[in-house]
């Protein structure tokens, strides 16, 4: 064989190696996902979230719950007989509004049981989509977050405290239309938070949750462990299955350069010293 020979043989298997490594990946993606679906007797879907890298300029581009992620969601649901159970798994920071809200209205109308699992976060949209399942499993380090809306960059609780705390002749007419969306904004996501919890209006519990998790208590990236979500009433166990954390490790962070933490992928176990 030529060195020219060589070194195309060489370009071809370099140029092919990325394709053949996604589709390793995305087979052993459908193993598993196969696998938990026969030991459970359900249809996996996930909604998985990762930072990407744009391809030529290498600049890193987030995710986040679209239009095309609720569409896709309701054709796996579509596609799914009423009566069977749903394990959905998410990993996402949040999203459009719409699209978070209509995943969350098809999960809370099915009659089959929908448990969500949540590996590592599930904030704001994603929150907003757990809302509506009959099941939240959440490992002992996964946070949810809150779902209060934003307008444009801002919480709408804190366009309304301006609005409140300071005189309406110092506030400009930008502002004050903001605080008009915010209003509209935030007795929209109650009254849907009451809706997927079947939080009653008439008890302290249930204005409780309703107001913590929607009205801008607590900054929007603010973390809810477990616990804090059982205390608020939220039907949570910390009772997360290994495959599915086996599973997203499936869904590895696209990088271009070297990781931040490095470890050897394997399972480590205390040695009893004699």
């Amino acid at each position: 064989m030529s060195v020219s020979e060589i070194f195309w043989l060489f370009f071809i298997l370099v140029t092919l190696q990325p394709a053949l490594k996604q589709r390793l990946l995305d087979a052993s993606r459908a193993r598993v996902i196969g696998a938990i679906e026969r030991q459970r007797g359900s249809r996996v879907i996930l909604l998985v979230h990762r930072q990407e890298t744009m391809s030529l300029l290498g600049f890193p581009l987030m995710r986040y719950i679209d239009i095309q992620d609720s569409e896709a969601v309701l054709r796996a649901l579509d596609l799914t007989d009423p009566n069977m159970p749903i394990d959905l798994v998410l990993h996402t920071p949040g999203g459009l509004a719409l699209a978070a809200s209509q995943i969350a209205r098809a999960i809370h109308r099915r009659p089959g049981k929908v448990t969500v699992f949540v590996p590592h976060y599930a904030m704001s949209g994603g929150t907003l989509i757990a809302l509506a399942a009959d099941a939240i499993v959440m490992s002992p380090h996964a946070v949810l977050g809150p779902v209060d809306p934003q307008i444009g960059a801002n919480s709408a609780a804190s366009i309304l405290a301006v609005v409140r705390d300071k005189p309406i002749q110092e506030i400009d007419d930008q502002t004050l239309i903001w605080a008009d969306q915010a209003r509209k904004a935030l007795a929209q996501i109650r009254e849907l938070v009451r809706e997927l919890t079947a939080a009653d209006r008439d008890t302290e519990a249930g204005r409780r949750l309703v107001e913590l998790l929607s009205e801008g208590h607590f900054t929007h990236d603010y973390p809810i462990t477990a616990g804090v979500a059982r205390d608020l009433g939220l039907p949570v166990s910390e009772d997360m299955p290994p495959e599915f954390m086996r599973l997203m490790a499936l869904y590895p962070q696209p990088t271009r350069q070297r990781p931040a933490v490095e470890f050897i992928p394997s399972p480590y176990r205390k040695v009893d010293e004699r």
